[in-house]
């Protein structure tokens, strides 16, 4: 096996890691020596297992960084951003026609991506911001760039529930504006759905806003120039590239034609994370709340003491505010779930005949539940009982009661999440996590980091501690390459030297670049093109 990495890689970074070639190494590995190390050997801190570890988490960045180099390759949509005193731009006149002013941060982020879309090849960004941060205002302006520029935009979010939020809300700002938003979900009615359709075709629909539906074979677009994915780890590679795929219209004839993406989540990437598996992408992060969101109140009770609990829903519904009652996940069967459901409302219903209850989930037709969150946004419904299909983007101001039956069968990012949905205006909000024991570590774990802090950043680095990056990963996983040997938890100071190893090979030694990657990843490299 012969050595590919060049005496400068080898002074710079293999030298002060104590290590051995890669032939000795898997040697060692293979057959060891009577003087080895048994106990490095078995858990993998042996210098042997060092070197792979190194090699594999260079090719992983090499990988990462040429797709990136790669990406600058390609034609995108030039996007020029209007002067802030332009006044016919649509981009001014949504900031001067917004209710409220933009914190610091998403000032910076609106600049970063505008920045990235004035550039001639396509921006791929991701933006984190925790729940309630503000990122679908950074978003509708980021949609104005682009059509101001003569180009649509598309909005894909993973439930219709949060699909049909983004479009309400777009509507009302944009709409008075000339824009004409178009909404495509898999519930329309047929004739609604061909004009939809049809104003996406006819680029008469300037921003499209919608579910998967977005990327069905029947759906074109005339100039599609901006593709915004929502929640973007619910979403498979296939997907994101299927919605890419809609803007060949708008190519001009250029060739390797790509649109600009803007992916958002609101589930922040740990910085470890960030730098193996997203190195490609260029992320931006919201990391202020908007001035009057009101921290939320956590606490932790045990199942015997649900009557309390009722009692206190009954007061807070009683005194004009709303409550979410969240349902317990039952992975196992969806209509054990539904079951748990039904009778959790009707044993709600049946000990507050007083109020009005509501319940949403997700069997419920796409109308039905539509019927319901607006009855819930009205204030008719006082009490709603759902299952997680509230777990994004569901925006009610006056709830600020939320209790989460068995909590203990929710991941973290899930249960941060659904917590999110309270706290919304400004009245005290209280997330009550209801819990049967006896508590697994791993559900004790969870539950003491939710009472502890509201911060998501720090949540997601206590997920990544309690799960792993396997799991926390979820539709990049399937897709990235993901590490056979190193271990983020235990080999994270790695990254940092195989980084700086990448960018001198891919300076220098292009060839070396080939050979190793070819050596590493083989075929698996094509995923990172997503």
């Amino acid at each position: 096996m012969p050595e590919l990495l060049p005496p400068e890689i080898d002074d710079a970074f293999l030298k002060p890691l104590g290590v051995p070639s890669l032939a000795d190494a898997v040697r060692i590995l293979h057959h060891p020596g009577v003087d080895s190390d048994e106990t490095a050997l078995m858990d993998g801190t042996h210098p042997a297992w060092t070197r792979i570890k190194f090699d594999e988490l260079l090719a992983q960045q090499l990988s990462l960084k040429r797709a990136h180099e790669e990406r600058r390759t390609r034609a995108a949509p030039a996007m020029p951003r209007h002067a802030a005193g332009d006044g016919g731009a649509l981009t001014t006149r949504l900031y001067a026609a917004l209710p409220f002013s933009l914190t610091g941060a998403q000032a910076r982020v609106v600049d970063e991506i505008a920045h990235d879309l004035i550039q001639p090849h396509p921006m791929q960004r991701l933006l984190q911001g925790d729940v309630g941060s503000g990122k679908t205002v950074v978003a509708a302006l980021a949609a104005t760039q682009a059509i101001d520029a003569g180009y649509q935009a598309a909005l894909m979010a993973p439930t219709e529930i949060l699909a049909e939020q983004h479009a309400r809300k777009l509507r009302a700002w944009l709409e008075p504006l000339g824009v004409s938003v178009a909404w495509l979900a898999g519930s329309l009615k047929a004739k609604d759905k061909r004009a939809a359709l049809e104003a996406a075709a006819l680029g008469t629909a300037q921003l499209v806003i919608g579910t998967h539906a977005i990327i069905q074979d029947t759906v074109e677009f005339a100039r599609l120039g901006l593709v915004i994915v929502d929640e973007q780890h619910r979403f498979g590679v296939e997907q994101r590239l299927a919605l890419r795929a809609k803007a060949a219209n708008a190519a001009d004839g250029a060739q390797g034609f790509q649109p600009h993406q803007l992916m958002m989540s609101a589930t922040p990437i740990p910085r470890t994370l960030a730098m193996t598996y997203y190195a490609d992408l260029e992320v931006s992060t919201i990391d202020e709340l908007p001035p009057g969101r009101t921290p939320v109140l956590t606490r932790l009770v045990g199942d015997a003491r649900r009557d309390e609990v009722i009692a206190r829903v009954r007061e807070a519904a009683l005194t004009g505010r709303q409550v979410y009652w969240v349902c317990p996940l039952i992975e196992e069967s969806e209509t054990l779930q539904l079951q748990t459901a039904v009778d959790t409302y009707e044993t709600l219903a049946a000990a507050l005949p007083e109020l009005k209850v509501g319940l949403v989930h997700g069997r419920l037709s796409p109308a039905d539940k539509a019927a319901v969150m607006d009855a819930f946004t009205r204030n008719e419904v006082q009490l709603l009982v759902a299952t997680t299909v509230i777990e994004v983007g569901v925006d009610v101001p006056n709830a600020s009661l939320m209790v989460i039956d068995h909590a203990e069968r929710f991941g973290l990012a899930q249960l941060h999440q659904l917590r999110g949905r309270v706290g919304r205006g400004t009245a005290a909000s209280v997330c009550v996590l209801l819990y049967s024991g006896p508590l697994s570590i791993a559900g004790r774990a969870r539950l003491k980091t939710m009472r502890e802090t509201t911060d998501g950043f720090e949540i997601a680095r206590r997920d990544l501690e309690i799960r792993g990056p396997g799991e926390f990963l979820g539709a990049r996983q399937s897709g990235a390459a993901m590490l056979r040997f190193a271990n983020l938890e235990e080999d994270g100071w790695l990254i940092e030297p195989a980084r700086e190893a990448a960018a001198r090979l891919i300076a220098g030694y292009p060839d070396v670049v080939t050979q190793h990657l070819a050596r590493w990843l083989g075929a698996r490299e094509q995923y990172l093109k997503a």
